[in-house]
């Protein structure tokens, strides 16, 4: 684990590469606007599949020191539940639900997780897809993996008043699968709109792109393309068309989103990163970091500050 230099108080950002993050820059910039009591973010990198104790050792950390707000977690969310949840006083009903921690925040001497992901996907997609698009082009969804992102999207799929006409979701082990379905079985989203599927190549999804409806939602929540190189699909996989396409990443080698634009002009491609995502995610969990209100107009204002430094 990477630790970067500090004083005085601050929130920390458990991830893998941090200090790539824009969030470095953004994060004074937003304390200021915000009036935040401290204008500086730790960086806490820990590889992936690092061992239990690495994980609990840093919640223990961010508890016990006082100069600690608390912190965001990428990456690591599963792993935060699944190796320290013990630790946490109070654990919200989402992070629960999902098996997943991804803010840390404290209230007097309680230490509180609380899963972001749910509602920070809700409000990146209402941003650029409409509400009623499923609707009105019979589209379906592919959710490539399976971890928190994915899940999360996926839960707001089943969800949604404006369902799709199915939604795929994949993984390369049977294990995130699982995690997957049980988890819409707690939320008691209907069976028959989910489909599970195990892609161990990029021409398993391939396969799975080209049998798609028109219009219809494809997502790499893989990660791929940011922590590690590669995409989950090769040079030869097609988009529907008319597709909307959704990188969750938004720094990184990125070959998943540069695979979409070499395909967004003949084939009528919507294509978004993972900006809007970033910049909602942040702000959630910041809010619940600092106990503080953030309303729409506040966000707006927040990622306009960003769009400065990205």
């Amino acid at each position: 684990m990477t630790v970067f230099a500090r004083d005085g108080t601050y929130m920390g950002f458990i991830g893998v590469t941090t200090g790539g993050s824009s969030i470095m820059k953004v994060f004074p910039k937003w304390a200021e606007v915000l009036g935040l009591p401290t204008r500086k973010l730790i960086g806490l990198d820990i590889d992936m599949g690092a061992p239990r104790e690495v994980y609990r050792d840093v919640v223990s950390s961010i508890k016990d020191d006082r100069d600690y707000w608390g912190a965001l977690v990428t990456t690591h969310k599963i792993a935060v539940f699944d190796t320290a949840s013990d630790l946490f006083d109070d654990l919200d009903d989402l992070a629960r639900t999902f098996g997943e921690i991804s803010s840390i925040a404290k209230r007097g001497n309680r230490l509180t997780g609380a899963a972001k992901d749910p509602v920070t996907v809700r409000l990146a997609l209402e941003d650029f897809l409409p509400s009623d698009h499923f609707a009105t082009t019979g589209a379906a969804a592919l959710i490539l993996g399976s971890g928190g992102s994915g899940c999360a999207l996926s839960y707001q799929l089943g969800l949604r008043d404006d369902q799709p006409s199915r939604v795929i979701c994949t993984a390369r082990s049977h294990h995130k699968l699982d995690h997957q379905r049980e988890l819409h079985e707690r939320a008691g989203i209907d069976a028959d709109l989910m489909q599970y599927v195990i892609t161990p190549s990029p021409e398993d999804v391939d396969d799975l792109l080209g049998a798609l409806p028109p219009s219809s939602l494809v997502v790499n929540a893989t990660g791929l393309g940011k922590d590690r190189p590669g995409s989950p699909i090769s040079d030869a996989g097609r988009f529907p068309d008319n597709g909307v396409v959704w990188e969750f990443n938004y720094r990184g080698s990125l070959e998943f989103l540069h695979q979409s634009r070499l395909q967004q002009l003949d084939r009528g491609l919507v294509v978004e990163d993972g900006w809007r995502y970033f910049v909602h995610g942040w702000t959630q969990v910041i809010a619940d970091v600092f106990d503080i209100p953030m309303p729409r107009e506040t966000v707006a204002e927040l990622a306009r500050v960003a769009a400065g430094v990205r």
